[in-house]
């Protein structure tokens, strides 16, 4: 299935879950959106899909500059994977189809 649509996202970071909505397009194997939460709304960077995979770098300003390099799966209406969070090692994300 598609990973284009809108996703409900809750992120586990060490300063607790984070909810959020990612938005996401599909052009071949280009993956395009934002995603939208606490941080405002945030513009996809370096987005790919291969089969049922994705990834995505975001860069966010707060807490402190970062950029995010999230890699993950989508299974029908679920998406799960983890996410890099620089000098804060790695978390995890799950979320369902909006």
């Amino acid at each position: 299935m598609s990973a284009a649509g809108t996703w409900n996202l809750t992120t586990n970071t060490p300063m607790g879950a984070q909810k959020g909505t990612l938005e996401l397009a599909v052009d071949g194997n280009s993956l395009t959106g934002t995603m939208s939460g606490q941080q405002g709304t945030i513009e996809l960077e370096n987005g790919q899909v291969d089969g049922d995979s994705v990834s995505w770098h975001a860069k966010i300003t707060s807490p402190m500059p970062m950029t995010l390099e999230f890699s993950g799966t989508v299974d029908g209406d679920s998406i799960s994977g983890s996410v890099k969070l620089g000098a804060f090692g790695n978390a995890t994300f799950s979320g369902e189809r909006a």
